[in-house]
């Protein structure tokens, strides 16, 4: 079920995949005040703390960068601070000029929507990031997660230095092996499907997901409506093409039937059940 906050007391949708501590902080794709791409791969080695917010031109998000901005400047190089919002990069360069912020990233994810959606942090009412605060280690785990259910509120910055305190005493996190990597890994031709017995053991661990003639996986999701299927259906579109996979995809009036292959094997390999991991992730 989808994250519920509010705007005023007015509840508002967060969407996009649900994150927990301990698991793989997502890839994304936003850009930069130079409308070049940025992904989590330009902080590789570094503590990241990701602060998202709705928009540079509230009081509340203004002084959420520049209270960051402040604090950043005390932290060491291993730590990166990153500030995304879906404000116009040009907005944010400005705003970054004037108020002499220079100590932290600020990136916008106008674009794709795709930090809101790995994320969670999407408000389906607003198009808007919701405000938060997610720190991960040097090994890109999601070590600690502050969303907050107020939107006018600002972030609890004590707890998030207590915490990032103790992220930074051990910045590197013993990662536990997952049957199944993070992400899918680029598959050329001459690939190999699974061996039945891995599809089998992968197929238990995907609930609801299905094997046809033992060469794909399908999957059927079931909506209030057209537009809430349609609303899905882009939502995985985004995540599918930055993780390379193309489901086949077909939305008739609430249901949505995905299903799964990689056409390079000619059968199913790790990333079918990679990207099924992923599309099971996302809540709207």
């Amino acid at each position: 079920m989808a994250k519920v906050i509010h705007f005023k007391d007015a509840p508002l949708t967060l969407v996009g995949r649900s994150l927990k501590n301990g698991m793989p902080a997502p890839d994304f794709r936003v850009v930069d005040q130079g409308l070049k791409e940025v992904s989590l791969a330009a902080f590789k080695g570094r503590v990241k703390i990701f602060t998202s917010f709705p928009s540079l031109d509230t009081p509340v998000c203004d002084l959420q960068v520049k209270e960051f901005n402040k604090k950043a400047a005390a932290l060491s190089k291993d730590a990166a601070i990153v500030g995304i919002s879906k404000d116009l990069p040009f907005a944010q360069a400005r705003f970054c000029q004037d108020n002499n912020i220079t100590n932290i990233s600020v990136l916008s994810d106008y674009r794709y929507s795709s930090f809101g959606i790995n994320y969670g942090l999407l408000i389906k009412e607003l198009n808007l990031l919701g405000r938060s605060v997610i720190i991960a280690d040097k090994n890109d785990v999601i070590r600690y997660i502050q969303i907050i259910d107020e939107l006018t509120a600002p972030p609890d910055y004590d707890d998030v230095l207590n915490n990032l305190k103790d992220i930074l005493q051990m910045p590197v996190s013993v990662v536990s092996k997952e049957e199944l990597p993070p992400r899918c890994a680029p598959c050329e031709g001459g690939a190999s499907p699974l061996p039945k017995e891995a599809v089998d053991r992968l197929l238990a661990r995907a609930p609801g997901w299905q094997l046809v003639e033992d060469k794909r996986i399908s999957k059927e999701f079931k909506f209030k409506d057209f537009v809430e299927a349609k609303y899905f259906l882009d939502m995985v579109s985004e995540v599918a093409q930055e993780q390379s996979h193309h489901p086949a995809m077909t939305i008739v009036y609430n249901k949505i039937k995905i299903t799964l292959t990689t056409h390079a094997a000619g059968g199913l390999t790790e990333n079918d059940f990679i990207m099924a991991r992923i599309i099971d992730e996302m809540e709207v």
